[in-house]
């Protein structure tokens, strides 16, 4: 039995077991004034609803594509604390492209992608060249990433609101991709941005199992001397796992734009705490060398439903925090006695 609970996997769905099963007990029934007290298991209850669940997705996949990315690097023995900062920055550049100079979507969404993979190739070879903690390195590119999407628009939120050389506001139409990324199909039972993230993490998974540059993440993260002196191109390596990294923080980016109909220079803020909250949750060792993007997506489900089940129960965003912070060092010492 503890051989069977020493499994990575196990422990991840244990979790989310563990956190569905309090939404099924707490599923805040709408026919009850919260004054009135739970009416536990009721079916009438929100998280019995379909859409409960289509939402949580939603709000959970910009978050995720965040998690795809550092699944990468955490699994290196690395960190980036500048995710968030790359998204806010996409999501004003996509924004500035899209609504205010008029260009196709074909053309800002791969221009995003580039910025992002820029940043991200920066800070990775500033590790692997220059031999820079990337503690450091990446805050310093969320501190320099922050400053340029605020640079970028002005310190204003890009919105189809334009203000003229004159002082005078123009009103413009807003890019169909905007409608289009924040749309719902399949009968309007999943949300597009949930279908982004899906594939963000084949690709992930992919990449991680199936590539030769998969292995070679492994091996940086288990040992990296061990990986350099058998050959591997260990700073090639560290260089695209970061680059990566900034790619899908771009996608989340745009996705974030979409969603909120605005380049908003402050988006992102702390999401790259979140994320690796889900990316340690699932069992992805921060020590590096171990785990998955299956698992990173299994510690998505568990922060999107404990956040869900806090939201639709009232509980407040200040102890919302505070419970996800005290769950990331349960998950991490959890994590060092099974190892």
């Amino acid at each position: 039995m503890s051989n069977f609970f020493s499994s990575p996997i196990v422990r991840a769905l244990a979790a989310m077991i563990i956190v569905f099963a309090l939404g099924l007990i707490f599923s805040a029934d709408s026919s009850t004034a919260p004054e009135d007290g739970y009416n536990f298991f009721s079916p009438d209850g929100a998280f019995y609803k379909w859409q409960t669940h289509r939402d949580m997705l939603r709000q959970v996949s910009v978050y995720g594509m965040l998690a795809c990315g550092m699944t990468l690097v955490i699994i290196t023995g690395g960190i980036d604390l500048s995710v968030g900062s790359v998204l806010g920055l996409n999501a004003v550049l996509f924004s500035l492209m899209t609504i205010h100079y008029g260009w196709s979507a074909w053309l800002a969404i791969p221009l995003c992608i580039l910025i992002g993979l820029l940043l991200g190739g920066v800070s990775g070879t500033l590790m692997a060249r220059l031999n820079m903690q990337p503690f450091i390195v990446t805050l310093a590119m969320m501190v320099f990433a922050r400053g340029l999407a605020k640079f970028a628009s002005g310190g204003q939120k890009i919105s189809t609101y334009v203000q003229n050389e004159d002082l005078s506001t123009t009103l413009k139409d807003l890019p169909p991709i905007f409608s289009t990324l924040d749309m719902r199909v399949l009968g309007d039972n999943i949300a597009m941005v949930t279908l982004i993230f899906l594939v963000c993490v084949l690709l992930t998974w992919i990449l991680l199992a199936h590539l030769h540059v998969g292995r070679h993440l492994y091996a940086i993260g288990g040992n990296e001397e061990a990986a350099r002196l058998s050959g591997l191109p260990v700073t090639r390596t560290k260089i695209l796992a970061y680059a990566l990294c900034g790619a899908f923080a771009a996608i989340a980016g745009v996705c974030q734009a979409a969603q909120e109909y605005q380049g908003d220079p402050e988006s992102g803020a702390t999401y790259e705490l979140t994320a690796i909250a889900m990316v340690v949750i699932g069992g992805t060792s921060l020590m590096g060398g171990r785990g998955s993007v299956l698992l990173t997506l299994i510690g998505c489900l568990t922060i999107g439903y404990l956040d869900k089940i806090l939201s639709i129960n009232a509980v407040g965003e200040a102890s919302r925090l505070m419970l996800t912070g005290a769950i990331i060092v349960a998950a991490v010492v959890f994590q060092r006695k099974q190892a």
